[in-house]
């Protein structure tokens, strides 16, 4: 039986993708499931896929869990509809909706087909490039807050050389502080003082 093998793209984020091999008998729910699989994301959301042109025009629409307008208008169901019922090009190209509520669109396209490996269960993930972005409204949970939070910069606390100035002034003796302030006093008595200890201070 022949494999087909299905590069996944994000629409928004090329530099993420996955490739995925199915037999020709799998219907495109077994697509969409392994889909999610190797995104990471909850399958049982309302789907579509759409048949398409080189320009990534959508056609035929095969749906999983159909809104009941679609269903009056006879909307085909993704368990109903297998791979190579659709596929007539070596280079097939499905568009694929995930979740309409809050909408990844990815685009699908067929790169290889070849023998089935009996020694290898279908359908599976080949490969794996980059990771899934986050879900459109999804929760942020605390510990990413706060995982966030170790690894952003303080600009209020800390100067442009990376010195903490609050641990800088603990580190002052409280006992050093009047003669310092004699010493600032005296630097500027004098507008032109040769202080050597001026840009110390500063």
């Amino acid at each position: 039986m022949a494999v087909y093998r299905f590069r996944v793209t994000f629409e928004d984020f090329d530099e993420v993708f996955r490739e995925i091999d199915v037999l020709s008998k799998h219907t495109f729910l077994d697509l969409h499931y392994i889909i999610q699989q190797s995104t990471g994301y909850k399958p049982d959301r309302a789907s579509s896929f759409y048949v398409s042109n080189d320009h990534w025009i959508k056609g035929t629409e095969l749906a999983f869990l159909p809104s009941a307008p679609k269903i009056d208008k006879g909307v085909i169901l993704m368990e109903n509809a297998k791979l190579a019922t659709y596929i007539d090009d070596p280079h097939q190209k499905f568009y694929y909706t995930y979740n309409f509520d809050n909408p990844f669109d990815f685009h699908v396209q067929l790169i290889k087909i070849f023998k089935e490996d009996d020694e290898a269960a279908y359908p599976t993930i080949f490969k794996t490039v980059g990771a899934s972005p986050r879900p459109r409204g999804s929760v942020i949970l605390p510990s990413e807050i706060d995982e966030k939070k170790e690894n952003e910069y303080d600009f209020l606390n800390e100067t442009l050389y990376g010195i903490d100035e609050a641990e800088d002034l603990d580190m002052l003796d409280e006992s050093d502080q009047p003669n310092k302030m004699t010493e600032e006093k005296d630097e500027f008595s004098d507008e032109f003082s040769d202080n050597q200890n001026y840009e110390e201070d500063y």
